[in-house]
Order: C-alpha cells, then structure tokens, then sequence
C-alpha cells in the first residue's frame, strides 16, 4: 500500500512543483485589467502588464489577439484592434510559460479619469440625499474602479492593491466618488454607452503632487525640489541637511534676511507646557486658534563616550512623536527628517557624528493648518542611541512664528504636497490605459500660492494627455465658494486660483470648466451638493464633444466706452440676466492701486459697467472673492464664473 500511495502522490507533487513558477510569476496583467472592467472604445486598445524577461505573452479579446513579448524589465505591451462599444467579453492572457489569467464581464465603452483631491474624493454616502441616491443606483452600465492611496518617490509599476470593477449598485455607488458618479450617471441618461469610472484622489492632495518630475520642470521653479528628490533616493541623511538649509533659506527670506534663526536657539522663548499636546489647549490667547508654525526647542546632554560611540556609526535615533500636521527637525542646527501626516511618529535616524558631547540642541518647526497643531500622542519622545540608551527628551519651549510668514515649503517626499509622489503611486500604475477624458477636482490645497496653478494646470492637462488623443476632453471644477461673506473689495487668494484655473482651461482648446460659485456652502470647504457639480461636468463633457450646448458665459474681452467699461462674453444660453434687481452686483473696476465695486447692468451677451468718479480702470474683475456676492446667471440658470480681463481703451 505504501507504494502505491508513493505513485499516487508522486504525480501530485510532480504537478505542484512544475506549476510552481507560474504560480510565482503574479498576474500576467497590469491590475486595471479585473473582472467587469470597461476599456475604451473606437481606437487601438492597449493591453499590457508583466512576464518573465523575454517570454511571449499572448493576448485575446472576443474573435481579435495579439502577442507582445516582455522587455528584460518583464514589461510587455500589445495593442489589440479598436473595438465597438459593446459586450460582455473574456480577456485572456496566456504566457508562453502556460501561465494564463482570464478576466471576465470586461464591457467596451468609454471610460474617464476622475481625479483630484478631498471634493472629488467626497463619496456618495457623505453627500446631499444620500440615503435614496444609494438605494436608487442601479446600472449595470455604468463601472467604477477605485484606485487605493499609494505615494512613492519612483514611479510604481502596478497597483499597491489591484483596483476592483463594480457595477454602479446600492453596495458600490455609497462609497464612490459623488462628483465622478453624478457626472457618469448624468452622461448616461442621453449616451447608454458603457461607461468606466477609475477613481483616484486624495485629500488635501496639490496639484504638483499628481504631475511627473518631466511635467513639472515644464511648469517650471521645481528643479531643486526634485534634485532633493532624487538626492533623497541615493542619500537621505543628505537629502535631509539639504532640506533643512530649504527652510532655512525660506525663513532667512521672511525675516528680511536675518541670519540665524529658532534651530540655532534665537529668539525669545517660552515654556512649553509638559506632555504638550494640541496647542489650541495651552491657555494661551495668541494659540487659542492659531494655525501656523511654533518652534519648539529642548536639548538633551551626551558624555564623550556617548559622542564618540555616535560619531563611529552608532545607529541613534530621534523619537519626537506624533506632530500635526507638518515638522522639521532640526539637531544642533542640521535638518534630520522632515514628515507630512498627524498620524505619522516621527523616528529620525542620525548620521555618524551628528551628536557631540555636552548639550545637544533639539529643534521642531511644527505647522499646522487647521485646528489641534502641535506634539502631541503617547508615542514616547527620547534620544535613542546605539547601546539601547533612552534619554528623554523632556522640559519643552517654544516660540511662535508671525502669522505673515505663511506656509513653509512641503519637502519634496511630502505624500500630499511633494512632487510627484501622487503621480508615481497612483497615476504611473495605469501606464498606456486608454481613456476617453479627465474629470479634475483640485486646488483649495494649492490656493495659498494661486501664481504657479496656471502653469502647472496647463502641464498637467498636457501630461494627461500623453499616449492618448491630442483632444481629449479635460473637464475642470473651479474653486467653490467658501469662506466670510465679501462685503469689500478684497486681494482673494481662492479668487486668483479660480482665475488661473479659468485662464488655463480656456488656452487649453480641449477643456471645459464647471463654475460652482454660485452652489458651494461658505461654512464648509466640503460642499455636499455634489448633484450639480456632476450635472455641470457632464454639460462641459457634451459640449466637448460636439453637442449644442452652452457651458456657462465665459467673458472674451473689456474696453473703455465713454464713461463705462463694456465686457462681452460667450457660451450665454439666450442672455444673460441679473436676478432679483435691475443691477448686476459683483462687478469691480480697478487702476493700478485700488479695486472698487460699480454699478452695472447686462444687455444680452455684454455687461456695461459704470465708471465710478475718480478711477481710471485698468481691469474689471467680477465676484472676486473667497466667497463673492453675485447675481449673474444666463437664462440655462449657469451663472456668470469669476474673471479677471484687461480693459482697452
């Protein structure tokens, strides 16, 4: 009996063993390619993923089939034949190997990106109706895939988790972007073609976080943040010092060029509370609602042994904690580590020789953009070093940076707010994926330096159009409305992103832009109307594609006649009107030191704005503000955007 269970397990095992390395290869195909996945219609269809190096991979979809064959890296691509929305079809992919992987349920139709930060992000449950918007979803037509949050500081080859196709159901549709599947759902009502959604966003994301090393340098001023970058990939210790003199160089430029600064000890400091925590709970008024930069300060004393044990290549270590939201740290005035996230303990190694004997000086920049800023957690703080030796690092001060100083620079590995790190964990996975358009919901992060969005916008289209159509729609939300009511002329950081974002859209030549000032909440950075923000893309999308509709008035040029300004627009549905008086408000002219609000009145497609006594003006802007007060709207009910024009005389 023994030898015949011999001979009967010796095929088993020979089977196992044979199958193994197919086993051991992974999937044959890039994680975009699933079960219920739609691909792009109407053009060659690229079909791609990895093998052993050299190895041929052959791919069939319906009746057509093509075979690639793996680079040394494994990669491989193919391209099969353009196919007409239709199916269900079985994918298959089949190595030379004998390695096989058969995706199912695969639809052809058209298929969009949707990405951006917290607004696009924004799921359904979360929005306005939500209980009956999820329990009504029910269309098989329509796939949504969503893409986990992945940074890197190397362009990633697949997924950190393999994207999961699921029809848009009451199971699905609750967490799934409500921006990108109103706008779907909206499209689907006059198109049945299938329809793809593949979700990739996070909040409080920038923008130059979404974009390639190669699109940024375009964008231009990002060439020291990416040779730290890359420094970072070879050296960090380096990368490190290299990005403290960054803040250095920042501070230094807003103290008028003062030498020294808080991670030499300057400056006038005060006693920390002990255990620390979220600054707002100090007691003290000027951090009551602070939002900003304190310095935070300690040292700790080290023997000559322990120095010189250091300064050998024992492996120390900084332990600081939790820190919200953003830190760099500083030891005897040398940066060591800078990170991004409340949630993150920070633990910094320390180069050979950083430590000395005697006093140590610990230094923490903390900034904190909205609420509970400061060292906080049970994490442990202490100077660890290579013997197991804990100093604790106890007996706290801190000094507050003016308010005027603003954000500090994010270091370029920043998660959120680097350079690239969005774009090589989520973006580069998706490789040659055919799309039909982009849906981009962005730019609160960015709107503290609205001066770059025009240019990194406009790369960023650009690049996301790489390896697709030259006219591939881009669809774009404008800044919502947020924040105190305008009651004056005001210099609004979100009114010149908004701007940017028109200007950029409007060069763009392929790209429609969803004004949505006149819908957002001004107590709520999150608006939840999130219905309207969908109806409005999916106008901009039709129009893109040829349809007879208008996308909004859009303002075309400004000039002087007589004691007005005439300003005419386009894309006005009949005419334009304003609602609830004979005056248009919101319109403001400007000379080159004043902004003031006049009176006007709209005749058709133009606004004619009086000239107030006094001002010759050299630019009329309209509702210029975090949240403007307006009443423009043409008769479709889309209202007159926010803009910025010349005016000639």
């Amino acid at each position: 009996m023994g030898s015949i269970r011999m001979r009967r397990v010796a095929p088993i095992l020979l089977a196992a063993v044979m199958a193994t390395p197919a086993a051991a290869q992974g999937p044959l195909l890039n994680g975009l390619f699933a079960d219920h996945a739609v691909v792009q219609r109407d053009r060659p269809l690229p079909v791609f993923g990895r093998a052993k190096p050299g190895e041929a991979v052959t791919i069939t979809l319906g009746d057509k089939s093509a075979t690639a064959t793996a680079g040394p890296d494994g990669a491989w691509r193919t391209d099969l034949p353009a196919f007409a929305a239709g199916g269900p079809y079985k994918l298959q992919a089949k190595a030379a190997s004998g390695a096989t992987q058969t995706v199912s349920d695969v639809l052809v139709g058209d298929v969009w990106l949707c990405s951006g930060q917290s607004n696009m992000e924004l799921p359904v449950e979360r929005g306005n109706n939500s209980w009956s918007e999820v329990r009504s979803a029910n269309d098989d037509g329509l796939r949504m895939a969503y893409v986990d949050h992945a940074d890197s500081r190397t362009p990633r080859t697949d997924f950190s988790k393999p994207p999961a196709w699921k029809s848009a159901k009451p199971e699905a549709v609750g967490s799934f972007s409500a921006a990108c599947y109103y706008m779907a759902r909206e499209l689907r009502k006059t198109d049945k073609t299938p329809l793809g959604l593949v979700h990739a966003s996070w909040g409080g994301s920038a923008i130059e976080a979404w974009m390639s090393p190669a699109a940024l340098r375009k964008a231009g001023n990002y060439e020291d943040g990416l040779t730290v970058l890359a420094l970072s990939l070879k050296d960090r210790p380096a990368a490190d010092r290299r990005w403290g003199e960054t803040i250095k160089a920042w501070w230094s430029l807003r103290h008028n060029g003062a030498a020294g600064g808080p991670w030499l000890g300057d400056g006038a400091w005060t006693p920390a509370p002990k255990g620390l925590g979220a600054w707002e709970g100090w007691g003290v008024p000027a951090l009551a609602a602070f939002d900003g930069i304190v310095w935070f300060e300690t040292s700790v004393t080290l023997t000559a042994a322990q120095a010189q044990a250091q300064a050998k290549g024992g492996a120390a270590s900084l332990e600081i904690g939790m820190v919200d939201e953003v830190d760099t740290t500083f030891v005897n005035g040398v940066g060591i580590g800078s990170t991004s996230g409340a949630g993150t303990v920070r633990v910094y190694p320390l180069a050979a020789g950083r430590l000395k004997a005697g006093a140590n000086r610990i230094v923490v920049s903390a900034f904190d953009s909205y609420a509970n800023g400061g060292m906080y957690g049970d994490a442990p703080r202490a100077l660890v070093l290579a013997d197991g030796t804990r100093i604790p690092l106890d007996d706290w001060r801190c000094q507050i940076e003016p308010k005027a100083s603003g954000e500090p620079p994010r270091a370029p590995w920043d998660a959120l707010s680097g350079l690239s790190t969005l774009y090589n964990g989520m973006l580069a996975p998706m490789g040659p994926w055919a799309f039909k358009g982009l849906a981009w919901y962005q730019g609160e992060t960015n709107a503290g330096r609205p001066q770059t969005y025009q240019a990194l916008l406009t790369q960023f289209l650009a690049e996301r159009r790489t390896g697709q159509p030259a006219d591939m729609p881009a669809l774009v939300v404008q800044l919502a409305n947020y924040g105190k009511p305008q009651l004056a002329p005001e210099d609004s950081w979100w009114a010149q992103l908004r701007e940017a974002q028109r200007v950029a859209v409007a060069k763009d030549g392929h790209a429609a832009i969803a004004v949505i000032t006149d819908i957002g909440d001004p107590s709520d950075v999150h608006p939840t109307n999130k219905q309207d923000v969908g109806k409005r893309l999916a106008r901009g999308a039709r129009r893109l594609a040829g349809a007879a509709v208008t996308n909004g008035p859009s303002p075309v040029s400004a000039r002087r006649v007589g004691d007005a300004v005439e300003v005419k627009f386009e894309q006005v549905a009949e005419r334009l009107a304003a609602r609830g008086s004979d005056h248009a408000i919101g319109f403001e002219l400007c000379d080159a030191a004043v902004c003031r609000f006049a009176d006007a009145r709209v005749e058709g497609d133009k606004a004619v704005v009086a000239v107030p006594s006094g001002l010759t003006p050299t630019r009329v802007r309209f509702a210029w503000a975090d949240a403007p007060t307006f009443n423009v709207f043409d008769l479709s009910g889309l209202p007159l955007g926010p803009f910025e024009l010349a005016v000639t005389q």
